[in-house]
């Protein structure tokens, strides 16, 4: 169904606070194994660093030693060589010496035995009742699930300089739920701490998937009892480095120098995330995206514009101190489609500037150069303004109407009421003409309106 247009709802601030605060997220969440306190983890963020102030005294000495130099040892073999697989060096490391010194029996905590061989294919869920009592659970599932997959998968895009096709990733996210419940999976999305491993390990294309399914498969059918002995404390080392990168301190401070709302929005994201959890953040930064679209799509830009020198250029009058207005006409741009949700920020802008020109007014023209699309509300809101206008005795003349809009302005019948001689090319066009007729040879330049208006 291509429905992966809805990312188009994560702005680049919304992913920015969602991966940042994931990322601690995901980082508190790694304490208790870095450290071998038994922390609540029910708690937020806060709650647990405040359990490990108080704990400090409790940690265990030889975990946190092997998570430390878990991490000192993947960060100096990065700088070492970035390509050598250093997370692997330090699974092998911990194993090894863990198992030399039985440091399980000193209180490290360990993965233990894990379960070998591949899962037996089974068809036996399928049950229509259950199916409709859960569709909307599922939907719920699915659609977070992809929001929080993708989020992180632009994230890491963004960073890298590539581009994510989200209905590629809906196909692919679908294709492995639904072989995956025939081996009694759990729902399957893009894991944020997996996705960023990925990334720390160097991986550039799909290969590298492949490659881990191929060595996960080996590894569960031959390998699993040389997991036994790994650290708790080196896993939640490699998910600390992993999510360490994530963390987008310089957006945060780019967007303070260049776009205070957009650093609103990723702040607002990330303590939502934070505070509520990763999928109520990610679900409030896509409310924050869509509120933003829907005001700035209510309240377009728009310009006076004034005539630079002797040319045939206009330009806004705010940012041109040099562009010239004639006090007899009104110039107006409107950058935005003229439909329903903005016409009455169109209908005051142009009325507060037609009612600061007083009496002296005797034409409005109309630049339609940035108007794309027009619907059936901007169609009557067109209407009504050269009804007003022409109580007023002022003229309207649109210049540089594109087709689409032209087309619907003509099957509308606002062409045959307003008269064909008032639209022009450009604006230009437009001032020169209306100086042509209106020098002299009548009062106002306005077309008579027809009575079926």
């Amino acid at each position: 169904f291509r429905l992966g247009f809805l990312v188009n709802f994560l702005s680049h601030p919304v992913l920015s606070g969602f991966t940042s605060a994931a990322a601690v997220i995901i980082g508190a969440s790694q304490i208790r194994n870095l450290t071998g306190l038994e922390l609540d983890r029910t708690g937020g963020q806060l709650e647990t660093l405040c359990q490990l102030m108080v704990s400090l005294d409790e940690i265990h000495l030889a975990t946190t030693l092997i998570g430390i130099g878990s991490i000192l040892v993947m960060i100096l073999v990065r700088k070492w060589r970035s390509s050598f697989p250093s997370a692997l060096l330090a699974v092998a490391a911990g194993i090894a010496v863990t198992s030399f010194f039985q440091l399980q029996a000193a209180g490290v905590s360990i993965v233990g035995d894990v379960p070998g061989g591949l899962p037996r294919p089974d068809a036996g869920f399928f049950n229509l009742e259950d199916l409709q009592s859960l569709i909307p659970l599922v939907l719920v599932i699915s659609l977070v699930s992809y929001m929080e997959s993708i989020a992180v998968a632009k994230a890491i895009a963004n960073r890298r300089g590539y581009r994510v096709d989200p209905d590629q990733e809906l196909i692919a996210l679908g294709g492995a739920n639904i072989g995956g419940a025939f081996f009694q999976s759990f729902p399957t999305t893009g894991g944020f701490s997996r996705t960023a491993v990925n990334d720390q390990s160097g991986a550039q294309t799909t290969v590298a998937s492949v490659i881990t399914v191929l060595l996960i498969g080996f590894t569960v059918l031959f390998l699993t009892p040389l997991f036994t002995y790994l650290p708790q404390a080196v896993l939640a080392a490699i998910i600390l480095v992993a999510v360490a990168g994530l963390f987008d301190a310089a957006a945060m401070a780019h967007l303070w120098n260049t776009d205070r709302r957009d650093l609103a929005m990723l702040l607002a994201t990330f303590f939502a995330t934070l505070i509520l959890g990763i999928e109520e953040g990610i679900l409030t930064g896509v409310a924050l995206s869509l509120a933003m679209v829907i005001y700035s799509s209510a309240r377009p830009h728009n310009a006076e514009l004034g005539r630079l020198g002797n040319s045939s250029t206009f330009r806004n009058i705010d940012r041109y101190d040099e562009a010239a207005v004639e006090e007899d006409v009104l110039i107006f741009r409107f950058d935005s489609a003229l439909y329903f949700a903005n016409v009455e920020h169109f209908r005051e802008c142009l009325a507060e500037r037609i009612r600061r020109r007083g009496d002296a007014l005797k034409l409005v023209i109309l630049d339609g150069s940035s108007m794309p699309a027009i619907d059936s509300t901007g169609m009557e809101t067109l209407e009504e303004l050269i009804s007003d206008l022409n109580e007023k005795q002022v003229g309207l003349y649109l210049a540089g109407v594109l087709g689409p809009v032209r087309d619907k302005l003509k099957m509308c019948g606002v062409i045959d009421t307003l008269g064909s001689d008032h639209f022009f090319f450009d604006v230009a066009e437009a001032l020169e003409q209306y100086r042509k007729v209106g020098e002299g040879k009548r009062e106002r330049p306005f077309s008579p309106l027809q009575t079926n208006l």
